[in-house]
């Protein structure tokens, strides 16, 4: 997918690019949504009518053209080389934003792979970071806080779902190093992939709640394969709740091997010396297998996988979520105490829209997941419908404030609307898996 100019983008699209298309609008302007809280500048329109406006956001109309054409950075950020032997390996190399992704990195990183699939010359592909603090940090929230216009949207999560579908159903062997710190999107380029590799170092987060958006880039179809029925994923992604033990990793199917960090220079260099038969997927696995060790210590997750099911199952509300871990606050296990006192302090970041939203969605894939002719049986469907949400997520007004409070002005003190999970209104939750509104494309994947 090529890179192209917003500015010419918005010109040729007027509405009804309406997202909700059962709302009124009350002005076809150009899709410029814009967050209000992060740009004053720019004078607010509604999507509804007063009467139904409710916490969903508003259309703001731009005053300045913006090309967003692609940077020489990406060049930078994400390099390529093939090695003689066949080895591809795509280095990461953004350390300042601990390897965050920007659009224009989509683009690069899908281009490469899709390059390096028909070569025949290429056998398997490693991804790397350049530095051990992180692999990816995630997407680059702070570049969509600027590029937040409709179509910069519709840019910017179609580049980030086309490459993890093609990432998920990548012909060759596809191998992630996963060390340091690997979050949101940084899943998203190593969670669909063949082998994951986690370190001792690695630290795995979905925390996209605490700046009131979801967790995404497919991470539901993962937590819908994780053990209780997709209760320890739901878990996951709606308290935030880092995973920092190879043990735990490994339980929840993040990853596939642990490797000490110590041996993957190691691992790494018996890769660039192998010699790859008939069948690279059988040299990866068993080189992986002779680096590989066992954890140490026994999956946490495991043992207190009795209380995430009975919270997290998928036929629970939030509400009950919350009253089932305030009954767990009372055990006479000190260890549950502390597990319940942190999942509700990691629903209490969440913004309450986000939450039920999360916990809908978590529970439609998860219940979806596995069935015949069910949309959720394969990823390239559930993207599908996280586009939907995707778009409408980050136009509301939450995520504007979630980014400002958390990563902008850092005071920690988002005002979320609604402000409580009582004044959520379910109708508008179910709205965002709705399909989308007259002109705007479905994800095509």
């Amino acid at each position: 997918m090529k890179c192209f100019s917003v500015s010419k983008l918005a010109a040729s699209v007027k509405f009804p690019l309406f997202l909700f298309p059962n709302k009124p609008i009350t002005s076809a302007v150009i899709a410029a949504a814009r967050f209000p809280s992060l740009a004053p500048r720019f004078r607010g329109f509604s999507i509804y009518s007063d009467a139904s406006r409710s916490s969903l956001g508003s259309v703001s109309l731009s005053i300045r053209d913006q090309n967003f054409s692609t940077m020489a950075g990406a060049e930078e950020f994400v390099k390529g080389i093939v090695y003689p032997n066949g080895v591809a390996v795509i280095t990461l190399d953004r350390p300042k934003a601990l390897n965050a992704m920007n659009l224009d990195m989509d683009i690069k990183y899908k281009e490469i792979l899709e390059e390096w699939e028909s070569d025949p010359k290429v056998k398997c592909v490693l991804i790397e970071g350049s530095s051990p603090r992180a692999f990816c940090a995630g997407g680059d929230v702070k570049q969509i806080t600027f590029k937040n216009t409709l179509s910069d949207m519709i840019e910017v999560f179609t580049a980030e779902y086309s490459l993890i579908c093609k990432i998920s159903e990548y012909r060759k062997p596809y191998i992630s190093f996963m060390d340091g710190i690997t979050m949101g999107f940084g899943i998203g380029l190593s969670g669909h992939g063949r082998y994951r590799v986690v370190t001792e170092r690695t630290v795995l987060a979905m925390p996209e709640n605490g700046i009131g958006l979801f967790p995404d880039v497919g991470f539901s179809y993962i937590a819908a394969q994780t053990p209780g029925g997709g209760s320890v994923g739901a878990y996951l992604g709606m308290t935030g709740k880092r995973i920092s033990t190879p043990s735990d990793a490994l339980y929840v199917g993040l990853g596939t091997h642990y490797v000490p960090s110590g041996n993957l220079g190691s691992l790494k260099k018996a890769l660039l010396a192998s010699t790859f038969l008939e069948d690279p997927h059988k040299d990866v696995t068993a080189l992986l297998e002779k680096y590989s060790s066992n954890p140490e210590s026994e999956a946490h997750l495991k043992l207190l996988l009795p209380q995430i099911t009975s919270c997290f199952s998928a036929d629970k509300s939030v509400k009950e979520i919350i009253e089932e871990l305030k009954k767990h606050q009372q055990s006479t296990e000190a260890s549950v105490v502390e597990w319940a006192n942190d999942a509700l302090q990691g629903l209490g970041k969440g913004a309450p829209f986000s939450l039920c939203l999360t916990h809908n969605y978590f529970s439609r894939v998860a219940s979806g997941y596995g069935k015949h002719g069910n949309e959720f049986t394969t990823l390239n469907g559930v993207m599908k419908t996280e586009y939907r949400i995707a778009l409408r997520s980050s136009l509301r007004n939450d995520f504007a404030e979630g980014v400002r409070a958390v990563l902008v002005d850092k005071d920690q003190n988002p005002k979320w609307n609604p402000p409580s999970l009582d004044e959520v209104n379910q109708t508008e939750v179910e709205a965002v898996f709705e399909p989308l509104g007259p002109g705007i494309e479905e994800l095509k994947v």
